[in-house]
């Protein structure tokens, strides 16, 4: 099974940009998908972006489109999350997930954490001035 771990995190002010990171290893050919969710205290987890390490294509939340971008690098098994534009209510932890099976792509109606096998623990973000 696919290890994953994020880093990044980090206290930025509002407006600003934090650049996350998802570095996998252990049976790397063990995912297809990395996804992107974030969990904010007393909420729910929110899938926030997702891209397929075939084709590169990709998922954005309506919350963050615009203002994040994924995007990935085969050769290091790691996937990144640019986040430009922060608001106080993207404060959240933010974590990574992996999974053989998925697919993203644009059209997708959400992305859902019951659909990803494997997790890392966690980076935070908070956004505030």
């Amino acid at each position: 099974q696919v290890q994953l771990e994020e880093s990044g995190g980090g206290l930025v002010q509002p407006g600003g940009s934090l650049r996350l990171s998802c570095a996998a290893s252990g049976s790397t050919l063990d995912y297809h998908a990395i996804g992107w969710f974030r969990q904010a205290p007393g909420k729910e987890r929110e899938g926030v972006s997702c891209i397929n390490r075939s084709d590169g294509s990709t998922y954005y939340a309506p919350s963050v489109k615009g203002r994040f971008t994924i995007s990935r690098d085969n050769a290091l098994n790691t996937v990144y999350l640019q986040m430009n534009g922060l608001k106080p209510e993207d404060t959240a932890v933010y974590y990574c997930a992996g999974d053989q099976m998925m697919y993203c792509e644009a059209t997708m109606p959400s992305l859902t954490w019951t659909d990803f096998a494997s997790w890392g623990q966690g980076t935070q973000v908070t956004v505030s001035s």
